[in-house]
């Protein structure tokens, strides 16, 4: 792959670069009422108190935001598929589910754009949480009968596949910091098992997928976050702990077949993992400052914090966002670029309603994604988060990510000025000189909040 650069500074990608974004099911698709998540909902866990509802009407009808991907000149969409729709009892699978799938991959390809398929984007039907979820001794075997009636079933229509979506993510949340289902609390050895296990589901998937579609491309979405220490060597220390506990260990597993001592002593019988994708995914969202912090213990004595000055999205119910910060994607690439295979960047953005400083991360990112091309990283495509705004897990309706302003009450869709310029650089396949002169400079924050201990923030 090449890239240029003119003479007058404008860049150009790889001809054959994927401009994309990302969504998940239970994000868009509404009226899902067989997960956990929708569990999680009516026992009042979301922070802001908001339903999911309908969410974007996808399920029903996803053609206008379809419509508005291709009017944007996007050639790739990432989506996932709900496996509490397509086996909502165990063992028993429901093939309309599955057929509504086919009918969303085919709208893509009609329209020109690349169908990308994650099979596991937090969500698990309620038999399989009530069973244990991934700490099931079967979840092995189940998982892996799963990906094999989806992969049967739509495997003519794509053939981009995206096993899971942010083990770390998965496992933090719901077994150390009580964010996500099951709600466990500084459960840090199981969040390790319950990593080990979807390492282990991933390979099953990896194989299974090249042993009914020999040339798919299978990879996993690993979410990644800079923690940046204060000052003081306690500071590094905590940082340096953070970073091998949330970045460092599902991406280890893939990298290495297991941890370092005396982490894999929990990572379980995962060794045969080691090597097993043909792309790497990352989800690259944000900086987060760190502190040593002895009142912190459920933190690792980490104090997460973001300071006022730094440019930032809109906060969340309890505690800012996070430090928008294009150079995470080179932190990222960099860390990824050791396991020497394709990279994909499947989610960044920020949540920002008013289009403060999307624009400038937007055309940031990119930029420093061309820098890194020209470097010698083999980077693939660039994938927003996400198309519309959508049901954001705790936060719901609170944070607004899209390139596209919705109001789920109405299903009133308005391009926002990031989705056009999104369209600019898709069409483009590059950036102007004019785009990158008048992005230069760093935007100041409209939001000053106390700083708040604080996980990496959920898709």
């Amino acid at each position: 792959m090449s890239q240029t650069e003119t003479s007058a500074g404008e860049i150009q990608f790889p001809k054959d670069f994927l401009w994309g974004v990302s969504t998940a099911s239970y994000q868009v698709e509404g009226n899902n009422h067989n997960c956990q998540w929708s569990d999680w909902e009516r026992q009042g866990r979301i922070r802001s108190g908001d339903a999911c509802g309908a969410a974007c009407d996808w399920w029903e009808n996803a053609d206008p935001d379809f419509d508005l991907a291709r009017e944007m000149g996007l050639n790739a969409l990432r989506l996932s598929v709900e496996w509490s729709r397509i086996e909502p009892e165990e063992g028993k699978w429901d093939s309309t589910a599955l057929d509504r799938y086919r009918a969303l991959l085919q709208g893509l390809r009609d329209r020109g754009i690349r169908p990308v398929v994650c099979l596991h984007h937090f969500t698990n039907p309620c038999w399989f949480e009530k069973q244990g979820a991934f700490l099931n001794p079967r979840a092995l075997a189940q998982f892996e009968c799963f990906t094999r009636y989806v992969v049967s079933g739509l495997h003519d229509l794509c053939d981009f596949w995206v096993t899971f979506n942010e083990p770390n993510v998965y496992a933090a949340s719901g077994y150390v910091l009580g964010e996500f289902p099951p709600g466990g609390i500084g459960k840090v050895a199981t969040a390790l098992r319950v990593t080990s296990v979807l390492a282990q589901c991933h390979l099953l998937a990896y194989r299974a997928l090249h042993e009914l579609q020999p040339h798919a491309q299978v990879g996993w979405a690993q979410h990644y976050v800079v923690f940046q220490p204060v000052a003081t060597m306690f500071d590094r220390w905590v940082a340096h702990l953070l970073n091998e506990t949330f970045n460092e260990t599902f991406l280890r597993l893939v990298e290495h077949g297991e941890l370092p001592f005396p982490l894999r002593l929990l990572d379980g019988n995962a060794r045969d993992v080691k090597g097993a994708c043909d792309f790497v995914g990352l989800n690259v969202y944000n900086r987060l400052h760190v502190a040593f912090d002895l009142r912190n213990v459920e933190y690792m004595f980490g104090r997460i914090f973001v300071p006022d000055h730094a440019p930032q999205g809109d906060p969340g119910v309890e505690r800012p966002y996070g430090e928008a910060y294009p150079q995470a994607v080179r932190v990222a690439v960099e860390r990824v670029g050791r396991l020497r295979k394709p990279i994909y960047i499947l989610e960044n953005g920020v949540p920002d309603a008013r289009d403060r400083i999307r624009p400038w991360l937007l055309v940031n990112v990119v930029k420093e994604l061309h820098a890194l091309i020209g470097e010698g990283h083999d980077i693939r495509g660039y994938f927003h988060w996400t198309l519309t705004d959508n049901f954001e897990w705790t936060e719901g309706w609170n944070l607004r990510f899209g390139l596209v302003e919705l109001d789920p009450k109405t299903q009133i869709r308005k391009m926002r000025g990031s989705g056009f310029l999104m369209g600019q650089i898709a069409r483009s396949n590059g950036l102007s000189h004019d785009l990158i002169a008048r992005y230069a400079d760093e935007p100041s924050t409209n939001h000053v909040r106390t700083a708040a201990p604080g996980c990496p923030a959920e898709r």
